[in-house]
């Protein structure tokens, strides 16, 4: 369904990315997809296509620059080597302008697990977004300026998670209010990347593909996404 393409960031860089695009592309609002920690692989392609599916442009970036993880110790490898800060304020705010120059009046930001904590992210580096929804994953909270965040945001965290503790979301919950940001955060049941169709594939113990709990929050992400974008 999708293709990939080129986009500058802020700084004149160039990114290339992966672009899904809907039936009615005539203003059509859109969406950053953040990859997990693998990489620009075919299972976040496809959650792009979904969001087309769905009446969104939806373009994913290569934070990666082409690399592909499909061990844990290769994706840990390739996350550490991550600027985090420039992949929020350059790649993703590039990403979003692209979307605004291309005709989308509102643009979205959403990642899972390392993608979470860049949604998180974004949505402080990014003043051009218009809202967030976050999958499991969070930055260290210190990098956090709640002050500078005015897009809602809604979140989607795993209480069995052995990633990103559960504790965190509550001192996140705390920051966030302390600064009147308007959030919904809603807990499952679950594991790390409960989201992903291909978490069990990956035979790793604390990652587990939970299709309820994934439909529900698709449910409210798509409800949310509507209202705001």
């Amino acid at each position: 369904m999708g293709s990939m393409i080129n986009y500058k960031r802020p700084d004149g860089q160039t990114v290339n990315a992966y672009l899904a695009k809907p039936k009615a592309i005539e203003n059509a609002p859109a969406i950053v997809v953040i990859q997990e920690w693998w990489g620009l692989n075919e299972q976040i392609k496809a959650v792009a296509d979904r969001l087309a599916d769905a009446g969104y442009q939806a373009l994913v970036p290569d934070l990666y620059r082409g690399k592909l993880a499909l061990e844990e110790n290769e994706a840990n490898h390739l996350m550490n080597g991550l600027d985090f800060g420039d992949a929020a304020g350059q790649d993703i705010r590039g990403a979003v302008q692209y979307l605004k120059a291309q005709g989308s009046p509102k643009v979205g930001v959403t990642g899972f697990c390392m993608g979470g904590a860049l949604t998180l992210l974004s949505s402080v580096f990014v003043p051009e977004l218009d809202a967030t929804v976050i999958w499991y994953g969070y930055p260290p909270l210190e990098y956090v300026d709640a002050m500078k965040i005015s897009a809602p945001i809604m979140g989607h965290w795993a209480i069995q998670d052995d990633v990103f503790a559960i504790a965190g979301v509550d001192e996140l919950e705390k920051k966030l209010s302390a600064f009147s940001v308007l959030f919904e955060f809603f807990r499952y049941d679950a594991k790390h990347a409960f989201a992903n169709e291909e978490a069990d594939s990956k035979n790793l113990a604390y990652l587990k593909h939970d299709a309820k709990a994934a439909e529900l929050a698709w449910t409210r992400t798509m409800a949310f996404f509507k209202n705001h974008l």
